[in-house]
């Protein structure tokens, strides 16, 4: 979970071995988005964006890959900033 103190706090190995495991998905199209995301920017990602992350792997597959697809938008709801900064860089 994300760290109050510091959420910009890049990701341990472990830390990051887990969220990858946490972002594999049913739809292979999901998957794809995930994977790109994770060999761009996996170096750098840090606490918040891990916690933005699941945020998005709670929804559906479906749900997800409307988001990927530009199909919808974030519901603000429960899409803070973070949410949708990493939907932005996921779909690049």
């Amino acid at each position: 979970m994300i760290s109050i103190e510091a959420p910009d706090t890049p990701l341990g190995e472990r830390r990051l071995s887990k969220l990858k495991w946490r972002c594999r998905r049913g739809l292979l199209e999901n998957d794809l988005f995930i994977a790109r995301f994770f060999e761009r920017h996996e170096s750098r990602m840090t606490e918040r964006q891990a916690q933005a992350m699941e945020t998005l792997m709670d929804l559906s597959d479906h749900d997800l890959m409307d988001l990927f697809m530009r199909r919808t938008e974030p519901d603000p709801a429960w899409a803070d900033a973070d949410v949708v900064e990493l939907l932005r860089l996921l779909r690049v």
